[in-house]
């Protein structure tokens, strides 16, 4: 099992949130704070049809290079540990039409605290030492 924890999204442009389990990915490399999404998500949180300010990005993958919208600085993630939330952070925004999981980047991760303790699913924020459990997958088809 990997590392998954309950996200709280929040749409700056449209004011819309929802809370979904996302996967901690050190795999997604990035810049910025960044969120992939599956389209559907967006759909749900108004911003697919992608917005003006998106930027078409050819990204590698493990299957090989894919392309996505990149919407910068779009919203507002939370971690929701139950005892416990951290955020929000702002983040751009990756639309994919091919994942179906919400995956949180690199520097997305580290700016939300978490700290990977056991790739079978334990974690903990930074400032603490509360031994944490994954949250079950979820999809969005």
């Amino acid at each position: 099992m990997a590392v998954r924890v309950k996200l709280k999204i929040k749409s700056l442009s449209s004011n819309i949130e929802t809370t979904t389990s996302a996967l901690v990915n050190s795999g997604f490399e990035a810049e910025t704070p960044q969120l992939l999404i599956p389209r559907s998500l967006a759909v749900k949180l108004e911003l697919w049809p992608p917005p003006p300010e998106a930027q078409l990005v050819e990204v590698g993958t493990a299957g090989g290079p894919v392309r996505n919208y990149l919407i910068p600085g779009v919203a507002e993630v939370s971690v929701d540990a139950g005892n416990r939330i951290v955020g929000p952070v702002k983040c751009d925004v990756m639309v994919s039409s091919l994942e179906y999981e919400v995956l949180i980047s690199d520097v997305l991760g580290s700016e939300l605290n978490i700290v990977i303790l056991d790739l079978r699913g334990k974690w903990r924020f930074s400032d603490e030492d509360t031994v944490r459990g994954s949250e079950k997958p979820q999809y969005w088809f």
